[in-house]
């Protein structure tokens, strides 16, 4: 059974007033990811089918191609980690 930490190379914070998250998922495991994350929300927007504009559960986030995602307004690292779960495994 895949977890998390197959899937997630690295969190990182961003500077600025809402707390934003970016995830940066492993390059093996990047397209299972997508795909993954892809089957399991709805795509709100699509740009140049490079990065998606997507929300899952009341959640809004932004999917790159490139494997990284930035979560909007995450309140701690548990519900990250929890949407993370729902999203990938």
């Amino acid at each position: 059974m895949p977890t998390l930490e197959d899937y997630v190379a690295r969190v990182e914070g961003t500077c600025g007033e809402e707390k934003d998250v970016i995830v940066v998922f492993k390059y093996d495991k990047k397209d299972e990811a997508i795909a993954n994350i892809l089957k399991r929300a709805k795509v709100n927007n699509k740009i140049a089918g490079i990065i998606f504009e997507l929300t899952f559960e009341n959640f809004s986030f932004r999917l790159y191609t490139s494997g990284k995602a930035i979560f909007r307004s995450v309140k701690n690292r548990e519900e990250l980690n929890s949407h993370l779960a729902k999203l990938l495994l």
